[in-house]
């Protein structure tokens, strides 16, 4: 992945930090900071804070922290309801809320929504369960995570539809498999760019 002017800024002044906290001399930041500008990719970041510690690392953004290849920021957390059902109804799990290791949805004569965009993940590796029987559900995933759909629709569809067309996230990010059954009814996974907006607490 090509990095930007602004990354190697980030980068910088997490070495400059590390310096004025006596982790590495005056040379070394001269060295790691020649390294640093001379960088086109992720890859060529990675071993100049690879010594540092996590707080140091964690002035870098975000994104960026992921593209480095650093523990992901949104693993971790209490987890939130292992359900969400619809029967003849609607239901809906969305904004700041921590997807478990198993989450089951069902919907029936009803629809269920799952937004992931604002969500966190109380481990690296989380299920969705969707069962979906003469109604629908929308599971919509951010672009930054990993998802893997292997649902099955009978005389339905259980389906992803990538709106992001964005390349898969990296290894450390997340990961997401989607699994269940469309039974005269829809599962639809939607692959999104994760929102820039501030995300609202889950009721």
């Amino acid at each position: 992945m090509r990095i930007s002017d602004a990354d190697r800024e980030q980068v910088a002044q997490v070495l400059h930090a590390a310096m004025s906290e006596g982790r590495i001399t005056i040379n070394e930041l001269e060295e790691r900071l020649t390294t640093v500008y001379a960088a086109k990719t992720v890859g060529d970041l990675k071993p100049v804070t690879a010594d540092l510690p996590q707080h140091s690392r964690s002035a870098i953004e975000p994104a960026t922290s992921r593209a480095l290849g650093l523990p992901d920021d949104r693993i971790g957390g209490h987890p939130g309801s292992g359900a969400s059902i619809a029967v003849m109804s609607g239901a809906s799990r969305k904004g700041s809320w921590v997807v478990p290791p198993q989450h089951n949805s069902f919907a029936f004569w009803g629809g269920a929504e799952l937004d992931l965009r604002h969500a966190r993940f109380a481990e690296k590796h989380s299920t969705i369960t969707a069962v979906a029987i003469m109604g629908g559900i929308d599971i919509t995933v951010p672009d930054d995570i990993n998802v893997d759909v292997t649902g099955i629709g009978f005389m339905g569809a259980f389906e992803l539809e990538d709106r992001a067309g964005t390349p898969a996230a990296p290894p450390t990010a997340p990961t997401v498999k989607i699994t269940g059954l469309a039974f005269w009814g829809g599962v639809t996974v939607i692959r999104k760019p994760r929102k820039k907006d501030v995300p609202e607490l889950e009721a």
